[in-house]
């Protein structure tokens, strides 16, 4: 890991979610962390992928200010980004953006992971080919951003859980049926 050596509580945030568990369609790769916005980040991304094929993608960020920032509202900060190809006529409905967000909440839920200050958009974009590539069929781009600060510290966890979520959600997988639990990959 390329992150900064920071604070006991900053290194047993990273620990932590390092140890979950998500959906084994999930493939979690550590990446750099933005250098700049916090003393402490620590990214991982991960791409949705089924019989070889990449449905979503996004970036999970924890950032870590021991100052705990006034329009943070607590010492940790988490800033995610999804992005999936959607079918055309999705792009059409006036209700996407709406239940892009309602995805979001719904996984914080889900997962119990209690977040304030909770902020972001979701975005579509249409691609439509024209002269050359008039062929091409329609397509939509979503791309879901936010950032919350977790409220309890020693529940990172679940705020990961709760991105995993969202990321496969984006990519049109159904969720787990109740009391089922993924076998999936370990967070790295």
């Amino acid at each position: 890991m390329s992150a900064q050596r920071g604070p006991l509580a900053f290194e047993a945030a990273v620990s932590s979610v390092r140890g979950v568990r998500l959906r084994s369609e999930l493939v979690l790769t550590e990446v750099p962390a933005p250098a700049r916005i916090a003393p402490h980040a620590w990214a991982v991304a991960g791409d949705v992928v089924v019989d070889g094929e990449e449905l979503a993608t996004g970036r999970f960020i924890l950032l870590h200010d021991p100052s705990s920032p006034q329009e943070w509202g607590g010492p940790f900060r988490v800033v995610t980004y999804v992005r999936a190809d959607l079918e055309a006529e999705l792009g059409a409905d006036p209700m996407l953006g709406a239940v892009g967000w309602s995805w979001l909440e719904d996984g914080l839920a889900g997962a119990g992971a209690l977040a304030g200050e909770v902020g972001g958009t979701v975005t579509r974009v249409l691609s439509e080919g024209y002269g050359a590539l008039a062929g091409r069929p329609a397509s939509v781009d979503v791309e879901v951003r936010a950032s919350w600060t977790p409220q309890d510290p020693d529940a990172l966890p679940a705020h990961l859980e709760a991105w995993g979520v969202l990321v496969c959600t984006v990519a049109g997988l159904p969720p787990l049926p109740e009391g089922v639990v993924s076998l999936g990959r370990r967070g790295r």
